[in-house]
């Protein structure tokens, strides 16, 4: 953990949207209090439930954030990606951090410790105001995925958490729609509250009709639009 490199501070600052539009006294003063972090892949961040000790930022990789049930199973809440904030609770007050964030690839983030955050939220009112943006943001998402997992059975749901995965995470190459994400069949499975097993046999019969191929580093969908149509028959 180390302070981040003053002639690059300002560079690596404003790719995150709430830092942007700063004046140059007030990046200075981020500038300050940010600190750079290196994560190897697997890398537990924080841990559900331990002391609340920085809002960190990410630079390059992916972050799994998941809870654990009763039984021990993971409860996976998100994928964070480039640019994205976490944890997006537990301002202004003690709670412990809400859940466990982990690297699941090698990672560079930012990180700022939470009573710095706070007291910048205070003295900069427009970092506050993008705050309230992201966590608006992340509230439509959390939604989103409850509407994917309420209510339907479990192809519909599996067929939603692509068309998500598709949205959030999904980059237009041609006529294909790639997700980078490297998750596991376990890891599609517990998103969406099913069995490994049953998940996998509903993508291998999307990928027989050739609507999408999937690895343990990436989905490839094929015809969006169809997936579209099969989720709302």
């Amino acid at each position: 953990m180390t302070r981040i490199n003053k002639d690059t501070a300002t560079e690596f600052l404003q790719q995150f949207p709430i830092f942007q539009d700063l004046s140059q006294e007030e990046l200075k003063q981020v500038e300050e209090i940010v600190i750079d972090r290196s994560m190897n892949r697997k890398t537990v961040i924080f841990s559900e439930g331990s002391e609340k000790e920085a809002v960190f930022f990410i630079r390059s990789g992916i972050v799994k954030t998941y809870k654990t049930d009763e039984n021990g199973q993971e409860q996976i809440v998100s994928f964070l990606k480039t640019g994205d904030m976490f944890p997006h609770t537990g301002f202004f007050n003690t709670h412990p951090y809400p859940a466990t964030a982990v690297a699941i690839t090698a990672s560079s983030l930012l990180a700022i410790p939470v009573r710095h955050f706070e007291r910048l939220m205070l003295s900069t009112p427009s970092i506050s105001i993008k705050i309230m943006r992201v966590l608006g943001d992340k509230i439509r998402e959390l939604q989103d995925k409850l509407q994917v997992l309420s209510g339907q059975d479990v192809r519909n749901r599996v067929l939603s958490f692509l068309l998500l995965l598709a949205e959030q995470h999904g980059q237009q190459h041609k006529d294909k729609i790639v997700i980078n994400l490297p998750m596991t069949h376990q890891e599609f499975a517990s998103s969406i509250g099913t069995t490994r097993e049953t998940a996998n046999r509903l993508l291998n019969h999307l990928a027989k009709h050739e609507l999408l191929e999937v690895d343990r580093s990436r989905i490839i969908i094929h015809d969006l639009q169809s997936l579209k149509e099969l989720r709302d028959t």
